[in-house]
């Protein structure tokens, strides 16, 4: 079996999957604007505010994350009795994740505040008090926590030292998930790992697995001893350690260290990326994945999510597209993903161009065509007509090379960024699906006569016409070939 066709059916289980996750939940609120001036008050710039969004952060990342993936999501954790503890409850259950807040006037929700201008943040602001929740309310967790233990296949601890898990309430937890043999993921904070004994696997980044053992990680000699330091003094079963740039190894007392190299993507956002892996590895887990196969599964999500603005969570489909990625596909993508594609483009501030054809036999009008196209983009995307769509408007005799020949050579240009294949007769439904930036085609044709000029240009788009090189036609080319 194939590791695609492995992942495919650990995806295809995830529906019945049910990961329990206790952490530090927060609102993380976004306020977008515009600077033109300087404030006459101080030497500061006045961000004139457009629009604002919010969305859950910390714990509650997780557990979109995990709700994204398709499994059942349960969050447990305490805010106070306030507005954004119930736009917290609100964001989380349009995401589909079940939540257990426990409420409390003596508690403060934690938020955080980012002021961006132009895609660059200028200023975060954090409201928060991290002490550690009274008595009281430790009770009510713990007994939330008694609630929902034999009703979940996996528990993550999310960690972000915002008060919520004292040394009471994980060590309870833990206590409970092994007496239901749960197992317990958790993604730690602070030096003292010994905190978390009894843990199934913790996920320290490079950074705090150097912290909590004092050891260097920087080769795979080195990650493997200090994971191997926490695992003998720490009492936890195994280390997954997120290593950036380096990948991520799962390293277990009675296993074979498993090293897994980073997915080679463009990185946007680091922020949120921890949340995706622990989220990513516990669902697989419940879904009846190894260790191994969770990990490897996680680093792919991984690797979308950092494409991504901001803490961001990954779909099915997304991680279907990456499994397509490793098995030399890449580039070649349906319809819907090429709009989830276009559409993440676009949020880094990057221009999508499109052009189409049925580029049968490729020559250097073609190429001449193409060449122009990337010019007028930062990323391009190349349409196609099915084999069914060509013999309809070019007659029984055509294509000459079916489809998949057509997109595979047109995929193996470096100036082509996305190859999509269509099946109506025209690429205007393909065009309402990835709203390019720029749409080029032949200079043969007048501006209104290209089809979806009025599509683009509505949303403000911008058409382009190519220069066509004299003496270049498939229809020469076969007319040649017979002679």
């Amino acid at each position: 079996m194939t590791e695609k066709a492995s992942f495919s059916e650990i995806l295809a289980r995830l529906g019945a999957a049910r990961v329990l996750c206790i952490g530090d939940v927060m609102l993380d609120r976004f306020i977008y604007g515009a600077i033109e001036r300087i404030s006459p008050e101080a030497p500061i710039p006045v961000l004139l505010v457009e629009r604002e969004s919010y969305m859950p952060g910390g714990a509650g990342n997780v557990v979109s994350n995990i709700a994204a993936l398709g499994a059942n999501a349960t969050l447990i954790a305490t805010t106070g009795a306030d507005g954004d503890s119930r736009d917290i409850h609100t964001q989380l259950k349009d995401r589909g994740v079940t939540t257990e807040l426990v409420e409390s006037p003596s508690l403060t929700t934690t938020v955080k505040s980012r002021f961006v201008c132009s895609a660059q943040q200028m200023l975060r602001v954090d409201r928060e008090k991290a002490d550690s929740i009274p008595a009281d309310i430790e009770e009510q967790v713990i007994a939330q926590i008694t609630a929902h233990i034999d009703r979940t296949d996996v528990v993550i601890l999310s960690d972000y030292k915002k008060g919520l898990l004292t040394d009471r309430i994980v060590t309870e937890t833990i206590r409970l998930a092994r007496a239901a043999n749960k197992p317990v993921i958790v993604d730690p904070k602070g030096k003292n790992f010994a905190r978390y004994r009894g843990a199934t696997v913790i996920t320290p980044n490079r950074k705090e697995l150097e912290a909590a053992t004092g050891m260097t990680a920087k080769t795979d000699d080195d990650v493997r001893a200090a994971a191997m330091k926490v695992i003998a003094t720490c009492g936890i079963t195994a280390v997954l350690a997120t290593r950036s740039q380096d990948g991520m190894a799962l390293i277990a007392e009675n296993a074979d260290p498993v090293f897994i190299p980073a997915q080679v993507r463009e990185v946007y956002d680091v922020s949120g990326a921890g949340d995706t892996v622990i989220a990513t590895f516990a669902s697989a887990l419940a879904a009846d994945a190894q260790q191994e196969d969770a990990a490897r599964l996680a680093n792919i999500a991984a690797g979308i999510a950092v494409g991504k603005p901001g803490t961001a969570t990954v779909a099915p489909d997304e991680l279907f597209e990456a499994l397509d990625m490793q098995a030399g596909t890449r580039k070649i993508v349906t319809a819907a993903a090429a709009g989830r594609q276009a559409e993440r483009w676009r949020g880094r501030g990057l221009k999508v161009g499109f052009t189409n054809g049925t580029f049968d036999l490729l020559h250097p009008g073609h190429l001449s065509s193409i060449r122009q196209a990337k010019a007028a983009c930062d990323r391009l995307v190349v349409a196609i007509n099915s084999d069914a769509s060509v013999k309809r408007y070019k007659g029984p005799t055509r294509p000459i090379q079916d489809q998949k020949a057509r997109a595979d050579i047109l995929a193996a240009l470096e100036m082509v960024d996305m190859v999509v294949v269509f099946e109506e007769d025209t690429p205007i439904e393909l065009l309402k699906t990835i709203r390019p930036d720029v749409l080029v085609k032949g200079g043969q044709y007048k501006l209104e006569e290209v089809v979806g000029y009025d599509i683009v240009m509505g949303y403000g788009g911008t058409i382009v016409r190519a220069d066509m090189e004299d003496g270049f036609s498939t229809t020469n080319t076969i007319e040649k070939m017979a002679g």
